[in-house]
């Protein structure tokens, strides 16, 4: 899991303090800022008609946006719902059966990248999610 982020910038003249770092769930604002991204990636997933036929039940994605903002919130730090309700993520093992080539990581990618934007985080922390979404979707393709 990534370095937690300091909640202010730590002074040259002083050290950060444990007590003074935070994880990037609670820099974020919480599980609440992870169920409106995933929300507002879904939108853009709704409207692409080619990535949404990846999905297996592309009429009611209700499960899919809570699995993914409740795997984002723990893989920032917060509950570990995810894991008590499925177990390990094993993300590429359950991607496995969907096409996933370069077209539609770049699709996924710009809807993220989108949602994002639109909530508008804090420079470092929309870096450090930035990041970490072009990684995981790349890690995710299965085909050319």
């Amino acid at each position: 899991m990534p370095d937690p982020l300091p909640v202010r910038p730590v002074r040259d003249d002083e050290a950060a303090p444990a007590t003074a770092r935070v994880n990037v769930f609670e820099l974020a604002g919480g599980q609440p800022f992870f169920d409106a991204l995933v929300d507002r990636f879904y939108r853009g997933v709704e409207s692409d008609p080619e990535l949404l036929a990846i999905y297996p039940d592309h009429a009611d994605l209700a499960g899919a946006r809570r699995r993914l903002a409740l795997f984002l919130g723990q893989y920032w730090g917060g509950p570990t719902t995810y894991a008590n309700e499925r177990g390990h993520p094993r993300l590429f093992m359950r991607h496995k059966d969907f096409p996933i080539d370069a077209a539609a990581r770049d699709r996924w990618l710009r809807h993220m990248r989108e949602a994002v934007a639109f909530m508008d985080p804090p420079p470092a922390l929309a870096a450090r999610l930035l990041a970490y979404f072009d990684m995981a979707a790349e890690a995710m393709r299965n085909s050319d």
